[in-house]
């Protein structure tokens, strides 16, 4: 059944993109054979040189930004985590991942249906609610505020808790291209060729830039974002607690003594976030260690890989939308750079059940701030509870420079990666372990190669 799953799935990503098949059982692993790829490659680098859509003097100004360290005068806080963009986004450089998790937490209401927590602070004089993260730090008490603790902590009520490692941000501006269709027709494509067993959600989420309209989800753990803007306004306040004309509002305003919005444009019009999104809108995508990838075992583990069903989910080969598309409801249109571009992200940016979901629904009043208050009708509340213990695909290109794997990071090998699908997955986590130890270490080779 898996097998056919992935046979179809190849073909509908061959029609759609096109893309360099691997050699079937009894040939020569080590001769490729090509398919026509329809669409120019999207650039692939770890050099922090731009994918082309500003010149490299504008990504390195846009870079600076991102590493930029807020500071209490900047706004930072009162609540956050970090105090830059870089801090949570730099293996190997600029827009990686890395080793940091954030804290959510929550629980089940008595018709089993998931809520949001109520962070007491200050003593418990408020109440912090209509979010799931935590915050692991505060800018007081200080000597500005000497005795105004307000340090989030989980009351024991919160029994729904996680932690979700920090995402790559790189070739996220080709992810951003994609069209809506493409991943509504990848998940129909799933569900239908599975027979009901392995079927991605497809979410519609506000776009916060262009006040109420929607666009399908792809961006964040639980897919939560389809713009880079939005998604880099969220972070920015619920990361770094920075005001922004997007997000506006403060979690707190206790020891809070910058006038909001604290991000304001520049002498070019541009705010902070607008250079975060640029910036990551430039990043080239993360590239595949060839030199490990051209060796017989990564060859032969990239056959098995397509063989037991892995790439029925993480998914090889995508394509951007045209250059001069509109999307994010009108409010970006795609650039050449950008578009018609083939990329191999090893993931299809849709939300599944692999028997590791954290149990945490998406908040919106975190997530999208005023626009929570009337959302656009595609966004189905629905939707969003079903959100609850599903996750993310994780694409896997540039996996090899991530230590902590899935998406707590609480796996540590590959092998232990792999073991842990469950769910929509078990089909393939069955057979690789029915795989000989030969061949399981040939698959390995090729991951270690993403």
């Amino acid at each position: 059944m898996i097998r056919k799953a992935v046979m179809l799935m190849s073909a509908f990503l061959v029609a759609f993109c096109g893309s360099t098949l691997e050699p079937a059982r009894g040939q020569n692993p080590r001769k490729k054979i090509s398919a026509s790829p329809q669409f120019p490659e999207a650039p692939a680098a770890f050099d922090n040189r731009s994918n082309g859509m500003v010149d490299d003097q504008t990504h390195g100004a846009d870079q600076g930004k991102f590493e930029e360290i807020e500071n209490v005068a900047d706004g930072l806080g009162p609540l956050y985590n970090a105090q830059s963009c870089r801090e949570c986004h730099q293996n190997p450089t600029s827009g990686g991942g890395s080793q940091v998790t954030e804290l959510r937490v929550g629980h089940l209401g008595p018709d089993h249906r998931f809520f949001n927590p109520d962070i007491p602070i200050a003593r418990g004089t408020e109440i912090i609610s209509g979010r799931t993260l935590v915050n692991d730090r505060a800018i007081c008490p200080s000597a500005a505020f000497p005795d105004t603790e307000i340090q989030e902590r989980v009351p024991d009520s919160e029994t729904v808790r996680t932690t979700r490692i920090s995402l790559s941000l790189m070739g996220d501006g080709f992810v951003e291209a994609v069209s809506d269709q493409t991943l509504i027709d990848l998940a129909g494509t799933q569900c239908k060729s599975s027979h009901g067993k392995i079927c991605g959600l497809v979410i519609y989420v506000p776009i916060i830039e262009a006040p109420g309209r929607a666009a399908v989800g792809r961006f964040g753990w639980k897919n939560q974002h389809a713009s880079l803007l939005s998604f880099s306004g969220d972070a920015y306040l619920n990361e770094m607690g920075i005001t922004t004309t997007l997000f506006p509002d403060e979690v707190t305003k206790l020891c809070n003594t910058v006038a909001e919005p604290n991000d304001k444009p520049g002498p070019d019009g541009l705010a902070d976030v607008d250079h975060f999104a640029r910036f990551i809108r430039s990043l080239k995508a993360p590239p595949q260690d060839m030199t490990l990838a051209k060796t017989l075992a990564a060859m032969r583990g990239s056959v098995l890989f397509d063989k037991i069903g892995c790439a029925v989910c993480h998914v090889r080969t995508l394509a951007t939308a045209p250059a001069g598309t509109k999307i994010n409801g009108g409010a970006f249109t795609i650039p050449a750079a950008l578009g018609s571009k083939a990329f191999h992200p090893y993931g299809d940016f849709l939300l599944h059940d692999v028997g590791t979901g954290d149990g945490i629904v998406i908040p919106t009043a975190e997530h999208y701030g005023r626009a929570a208050r009337q959302m656009p009708n595609q966004c189905s509340p629905e939707n969003f509870q079903k959100t609850r213990n599903r996750v993310r695909t994780a694409p896997l290109w540039g996996m090899r420079l991530r230590p902590r794997l899935m998406h707590d990071g609480a796996s540590t090998t590959l092998r232990d990666a792999i073991l842990r699908h469950a769910g929509e997955a078990d089909h393939a986590t069955h057979d690789f372990r029915k795989l000989a130890a030969k061949e399981q270490e040939e698959m390995l080779e090729f991951l270690k190669s993403l």
